[in-house]
């Protein structure tokens, strides 16, 4: 009978609660004490009313900064100095190149090229100059040749004039010395007939008209190669 009374008791209990697990109840008070038990700190002192997570907050932040100081790795500026270095000496090494090693040799290449192109200028302005002194000169033989020498004076002295002569011929009859001075007259040299005087009996034929005995002889030696050893000078 007791057991079914129990049951009875719990089935309207049951009822009562529609089927929910019982929920233990506490006072408020209670309440309050946990709270304030759970806001004291472990040396004894009561952390203020909402302070609790901050205080929590600030440990944990604290913490990180201290663990994030810990593990960050030590940095180091003797790289970058290095590098700020190197890339001086670089750029050093690369302007004394340039203006000590390239510009001086491109500046000797430009006045080689320079020299050559003057040196190759003149010799193509000799070369036509050569061209054209050969040419005047080819144009003034054929003009001499074709053209026909004015024919030179004959002369037959009189009298003596004191000056000398170079004698090219000497003739014991004077048709004969004015034959030769036509050949000569022909070929357009002058001359002089030098009839007999004093002793002597031959008709002579002189070219040039000389005031010293120097001047005549060096034209006679000269003209060898065209009349003959056979010339001397003779002052009349």
């Amino acid at each position: 009978m007791a057991n079914e009374s129990d049951d009875i008791q719990k089935n309207q209990q049951d009822e009562e609660n529609f089927g929910l697990p019982e929920i233990e109840y506490k006072p408020l008070d209670q309440l309050e004490e946990n709270k304030t038990e759970e806001t004291t700190t472990e040396d004894g002192h009561e952390v203020p009313h909402g302070e609790e997570f901050h205080q929590e907050e600030h440990a944990q932040h604290k913490t990180e900064e201290i663990y994030e100081f810990e593990e960050e790795p030590s940095s180091s500026k003797a790289p970058l100095v290095i590098g700020i270095i190197i890339a001086l000496v670089v750029g050093i090494a690369g302007f004394m190149i340039y203006k000590f090693v390239y510009m001086p040799k491109k500046a000797k290449q430009e006045q080689l090229a320079k020299d050559k192109a003057e040196a190759e200028r003149k010799a193509e302005e000799d070369r036509k100059a050569k061209e054209a002194e050969e040419l005047r000169l080819k144009q003034e033989a054929e003009a001499k040749a074709n053209a026909k020498p004015a024919d030179g004076t004959i002369e037959t002295l009189s009298q003596r004039t004191g000056h000398y002569f170079v004698i090219v011929s000497s003739s014991i009859d004077g048709d004969l010395a004015m034959d030769r001075a036509k050949i000569l007259s022909a070929k357009g040299i002058s001359s002089k007939i030098i009839p007999p005087f004093g002793k002597w009996k031959y008709y002579r034929l002189g070219i040039g008209d000389f005031d010293s005995y120097a001047s005549a002889q060096s034209s006679a030696d000269a003209s060898k190669t065209e009349y003959g050893n056979a010339l001397w000078v003779m002052k009349y």
